[in-house]
């Protein structure tokens, strides 16, 4: 079951008046989708892919989780289609997969979903009965293709996607895995809100080792890996955006140059430049880890709530949760 709506007035491309290089754009989605992630379908970090990027190049994806449906915009005409999930619906994140799928962790479901690109068919993974409610999140690949998985409720886990097995382990200090990432070389690591820290996933055995940032309490909310390895954190309770260095481990925290940051999403582009959304400016920013320096993007729409940052070379993408719009920031240099 799906649904399409033409969108012939995308709002207007706002230049950023400091930095010319810079341009922002919403999307309409449509109303009470309430978008919650957002994936370019030929975004797929550090995984390998037979896919031919030419046949998504102009595809993004987004969860809408308020109706319980895949979301897939096309951005050179600017026309939406939604793909059912099932009932109960309520998708958290969605990801490219290295087959060029769209994959969704799916919170009212209990389960992993797969929805192919070109017949838009649905594939349902639920999760073990002793898994109970697990208040699924977020997902990404190893270097295995094995995607793995956090759930809030106190859980992480892992899908084999040849078999559709899926093992579940019980997170260290229980509620709070949250935001996951793959880094260059193949390991795993995800943030625990409650837990106050960033766990690395040994993909071998499922072992977690934890990572305190220096703050205590700090809400690690989402990480995302650049070039190197080193894990990137927003910490949501601190207002702070962390660093952890895997060659060191050490870390380091820089506070958003802003009165009451709640950093949300973190992502870092292909030239290692960390993008973070800020509930509480409703902006975007960018950080250099080169000279440690902020700059600021203000959101056009109010209150957008952007929960979740995912790009390609040249864009950023961003979902807002709080305005059915889809944000793009075109970065023509950096």
């Amino acid at each position: 079951m799906s649904y399409s709506q033409k969108i012939l007035n995308p709002n207007t491309t706002i230049s950023d008046s400091n930095n010319q290089n810079i341009t922002l754009r919403e999307y309409p989605v449509p109303e009470s989708s309430r978008p919650h992630n957002v994936a370019p379908a030929t975004s797929m970090p550090y995984v390998n892919s037979n896919v031919s990027m030419n046949l998504l190049k102009d595809i993004v994806w987004y969860t809408a989780q308020s109706s319980g449906e895949l979301g897939k915009l096309n951005i050179s005409t600017g026309e939406t289609s939604h793909i059912f999930l099932g009932k109960g619906s309520a998708p958290h994140r969605v990801i490219a997969g290295p087959d060029g799928a769209p994959w969704i962790t799916d919170g009212g479901l209990n389960a992993i979903v797969r929805v192919d690109p070109f017949t838009e068919n649905v594939t349902i993974y639920p999760l073990p009965q002793s898994a109970e409610y697990a208040n699924l999140n977020t997902a990404a690949f190893d270097k295995n293709g094995t995607l793995c998985f956090t759930g809030q409720s106190g859980i992480y886990g892992r899908l084999f996607p040849s078999t559709g097995v899926i093992d579940i382990f019980d997170a260290p200090k229980g509620t709070g895995p949250y935001g996951i990432t793959n880094t260059p070389d193949g390991s795993i690591y995800y943030a625990s809100l409650a837990g106050n820290y960033v766990g690395r996933v040994d993909t071998n055995t499922g072992k977690v080792t934890i990572l305190e940032p220096l703050t205590p309490e700090q809400g690690s909310r989402r990480v995302w890996s650049d070039s190197e390895g080193n894990i990137w954190v927003s910490e949501w309770n601190a207002g702070q955006l962390g660093k952890y260095d895997p060659q060191t481990a050490q870390w380091k925290e820089w506070k958003l140059p802003v009165d009451n940051p709640k950093p949300y999403a973190a992502y870092v582009d292909i030239k290692d430049k960390v993008w973070i959304s800020d509930f509480g400016s409703n902006s975007i920013y960018i950080f250099d880890p080169l000279n440690e320096t902020f700059i600021k993007f203000e959101i056009p729409s109010p209150e957008a709530n952007v929960r979740q940052i995912l790009g390609i070379e040249g864009e950023i993408w961003g979902a807002e949760s709080g305005t059915d719009h889809i944000l793009l920031i075109k970065t023509k240099d950096q």
